[in-house]
């Protein structure tokens, strides 16, 4: 049984040391309105605080986000960042969807459209946030987990940042340490509010592509994708499951770029 209590404090430990090391002036966040992205943000508002330096969190908008994940968002950035905006660049996204499109000679059906474009909008976020990063002398959180690190469940150059401070925890952790902090760490009502919002909410990548999170993992919860994968590191079972299909294809994401082993180029 993981301590809660130590986990948080281990975490928010060594972000401080990394940002005093590296002599960071600020940090930076996208806030999607998801359990990951506003768990990191509770983990780093005290840190940010002790150390005098901003977070600057960013809910950035781009057509295929709902009403309620958008709403979510803004409630995060507003009880936990120093300095939020609410960003749309839907029209940034069609300019430049319209600049990258060819007269493609190959068909595509429409759940691999909806991933390519999915990945333009990631990758027009990570601009956006990485450009404030350069400017205020920061760096941008990544807020990926153990299980989407596993999964590739992620836009590569896109929504994955400089430091993972859950990216060791899987998914059902990340929930269990998110309630733990909602019921013994925040101290007021709109935060605890914001951050159980964000818990209680149906998963999903605000990209467009399937209704949640679990309809693209074929899976009915994360404690079952997290069992699966667990067997498979272990003892190498369910390898035709979806998600051991999609943990192997997704491997050079993992080691990016995937590139010859010297040994392999020179006898």
């Amino acid at each position: 049984m993981i301590n809660y209590k130590e986990a948080a404090y281990n975490i928010r430990k060594q972000l401080r040391e990394y940002i005093e090391s590296a002599k960071l002036q600020s940090l930076i966040i996208g806030l999607s309105g998801g359990i990951d992205s506003s768990l990191c943000a509770v983990l780093a508002t005290p840190v940010v605080k002790s150390l005098g330096i901003p977070l600057l969190g960013r809910s950035i908008t781009i057509e295929t986000n709902k009403p309620d994940e958008i709403d979510r968002g803004i409630k995060t950035g507003n009880a936990f960042c120093d300095n939020f905006k609410e960003v749309n660049l839907t029209k940034a996204y069609h300019q430049l969807k319209t600049y990258t499109e060819e007269e493609f000679t190959n068909q595509e059906d429409d759940r691999a459209t909806k991933i390519r474009l999915g990945n333009i909008k990631a990758r027009i976020r990570m601009v956006y946030l990485y450009n404030l990063a350069q400017r205020y002398k920061g760096m941008v959180l990544s807020t990926d987990n153990y299980t989407e690190l596993l999964l590739g469940f992620w836009t590569l150059h896109g929504d994955v940042g400089d430091y993972g401070m859950i990216q060791n925890l899987w998914k059902t952790e990340v929930y269990e340490l998110a309630q733990y902090l909602v019921d013994n760490d925040l101290k007021t009502e709109t935060e605890k509010q914001a951050l159980q919002e964000c818990i209680d909410a149906v998963p999903t990548d605000g990209l467009g592509i399937t209704s949640s999170d679990l309809e693209q993992l074929q899976a009915k919860t994360y404690f079952e994708v997290d069992e699966i994968l667990k067997a498979w590191l272990q003892n190498k079972e369910h390898a035709e499951h979806p998600v051991i299909r999609r943990h192997l294809s997704s491997e050079y994401k993992r080691n990016n770029p995937y590139n010859i082993p010297r040994k392999k180029i020179i006898n």
